[in-house]
């Protein structure tokens, strides 16, 4: 009954947003929800990069941390280096020990080993909420729960920020204004960190228990100026309204919606944005805003983070789950920063979820970016993190300007433009199966029992195309390289698999038929002369004709070309039981390396 009302009341606050000046969508797109990437076209040049794979039962390929979840991260750029910060739990949503984690990276692409930047807190024994008659024991520790992670001073300082909430159970909220408080430290120059204080309490504790001084303790001047600065930011303390007291004279808008965030217009005014894609407008900074956060029209989100940002190439986006589930994760773009037109495709691929525990959801979720202020990356793009399953942790970068269409032939060569040919594919590429650009090829590597490696390179849409491209396999008797022919809305047409017994086949309806076998170690040339017309591609493997073979499945154009060194994957769908309470097998070690390299790349559109 509650979900029904809730439902209703978004429905009418939705109706009553059209009369306001809002975020809106105004665009036709919409994402599918049978399919994991929406069949949404993709955002050209998204590179997707694994930075933490849980494990639990070898922490040390984990930086030593076993805990899997992991959660809410949050993404800076300061000293020329990036920082991430995420929370984590043994193993599951608000069930206790929680601790707050650290990796930082020169480029974005290769990331350093976690670091503890708060550790877990013993709750006092004895810890009562108000309404309730259950108390903390002896060993009930803290939970992190924050929607803040960095803040970048005036004076340079850059503080990275939690939160000590208390889950009296695995039902209790951390984030109800009845928990510990809020701590702060400083993250320096050299790599190290300054020691850690509260910046705020709840009044629901007794400061005389706590085990840090407050902020003001500090005999760094600088620092305690800083965090001043930081509690006389009504946005920066609108970001704090969840774990805040309900009454906290620092926080301006007191209602309890969830996962601020907010970006401003080229006339000043702030655009805010909540769960379920609830926004409102703020002429003063953020002291006041214009009306009560009503749902954006057009907008489709549910309980999950929205993220919102000007573009360095003067435009706006937003990044979000189009759908009322996690996944896929997408892009939309504005020239004004109130009118969203299209709907892109970030990452619409789903990991297993290797470990199950307490409100632990599928997908790639939780976005965010770099808050204004919290630095600009030199390469112009825009970068974004985000949690996959509350289990790993993944990193996006979007090039901009962020556009879906590439026009012209392509004719990528790793061995003479091996960057430039890099930035213009799009890449799915966890730790331990990964995409990079090695000696001269793109390579993807595999050993991960539960993922993949993938990249796919956009072209013109096309219905007669020529594709040409080099593979080299590392190998014959283990691993595959699937390449596919894929349409505007990820449906593949062909498939070509480089499979583990040595065979090159192609999917011909139910069945895979054998073209020939190949050696490892040995190059082999594709050309791939396509007829969506005809349903048909002609093939020749190092200037031997193999024939004319059918699509599997028709198409209106093809839009792109994919190599993914495992199976299709459909699971979880929209009927999956919504809690996973199973671990899968061997979640902690690898497979035996399967490696294929790719040379080059070509296709040209054919009249």
């Amino acid at each position: 009954m509650k979900s029904t009302i809730f439902g209703i009341t978004l429905w009418c606050l939705a109706h009553a947003a059209t009369a306001q000046d809002t975020v809106r969508y105004t665009g036709q797109t919409l994402s599918n929800v049978d399919y994991h990437h929406g069949q949404l076209m993709p955002a050209v040049g998204t590179h997707n990069i694994q930075v933490f794979r849980a494990n639990r039962e070898f922490p040390d390929l984990a930086g030593g941390h076993g805990f899997t979840y992991n959660h809410q991260p949050f993404l800076a750029y300061w000293n020329n280096t990036y920082y991430l910060q995420f929370l984590s739990n043994p193993i599951g949503e608000h069930i206790a020990e929680g601790k707050t984690l650290l990796l930082t990276s020169k480029d974005g692409y290769a990331w350093s080993e976690p670091q503890e930047l708060f550790p877990p807190y013993l709750v006092p024994e004895g810890f009562t909420k108000p309404g309730r008659t259950d108390k903390a024991g002896k060993n009930l520790y803290a939970i992190m729960h924050q929607r803040m992670g960095f803040y970048t001073a005036k004076n340079g300082k850059l503080l990275t920020i939690g939160y000590y909430g208390v889950a009296l159970d695995a039902k209790d909220d951390p984030n109800d204004g009845n928990g510990i408080g809020r701590v702060v430290r400083e993250i320096k120059t050299d790599g190290s960190f300054g020691p850690i204080y509260f910046i705020r309490f709840n009044s629901s504790f007794d400061q005389k228990l706590a085990q840090y001084p407050l902020y003001t303790k500090s005999k760094d001047k600088a620092f305690v100026a800083a965090c001043k600065e930081l509690l006389n930011t009504p946005l920066m303390m609108q970001q704090w309204v969840e774990e805040a007291d309900r009454d906290d004279p620092l926080v301006p808008y007191k209602r309890p919606i969830k996962a601020f965030a907010y970006y401003h217009l080229k006339d000043g005014r702030v655009v805010g944005l909540w769960k379920h894609a609830l926004t409102s407008i703020s002429n003063d900074n953020g002291r006041t805003w214009a009306y009560g956060p009503l749902r954006a029209p057009g907008f489709v989100n549910s309980n999950a983070k929205i993220w919102g940002q000007k573009t360095s190439d003067g435009r706006y986006a937003t990044v979000y789950n189009p759908s009322e589930f996690r996944w896929p994760l997408a892009v939309s773009t504005s020239d004004d920063g109130l009118s969203y037109t299209d709907l892109l495709l970030v990452n619409g691929e789903i990991t297993t979820m290797r470990y199950g525990g307490n409100y632990k959801s599928y997908g790639p979720q939780y976005v965010r970016g770099i808050l204004e202020g919290n630095g600009t990356p030199p390469d112009g793009n825009m970068w974004l993190t985000y949690s996959m399953n509350k289990e790993d942790m993944w990193v996006a970068k979007v090039p901009v300007p962020i556009t879906a269409q590439t026009k012209g032939a392509v004719a990528d060569d790793f061995k003479k433009n091996g960057e430039e040919a890099f930035n213009s594919w799009n890449i799915y590429s966890p730790l331990w199966a990964s995409v990079k650009v090695e000696g001269g090829e793109l390579v993807l590597r595999d050993k991960d029992p539960y993922d993949y490696a993938k990249a796919e390179r956009i072209i013109e849409p096309s219905k007669k195309v020529k594709i040409a491209f080099t593979v080299t396999p590392k190998q014959v008797d283990h691993g595959n390289l699937q390449v596919e022919l894929v349409n505007n809305l990820g449906l593949a047409a062909a498939r070509i698999v480089f499979d583990a017994d040595g065979i090159i086949k192609n999917k011909a309806g139910y069945r895979m038929a054998s073209l020939q076998s190949y050696e490892a170690g040995k190059t082999y040339h594709v050309v791939l002369t396509v007829d969506v017309d005809t349903r048909s591609y002609q093939i020749r493997i190092n200037g031997t004709d193999k024939g004319t073979r059918l699509f599997f499945q028709p198409v209106s154009e093809i839009s792109r070309v994919s190599f993914r060194t495992g199976d299709v994957r459909r699971y979880p769908d929209a009927d999956t039981p919504t809690d996973q309470d199973f671990d899968v097998k061997n979640a902690g070690t690898t497979v035996k390396e399967a490696v294929f390299g790719i040379a080059a790349f070509e296709a040209e559109k054919r009249n």
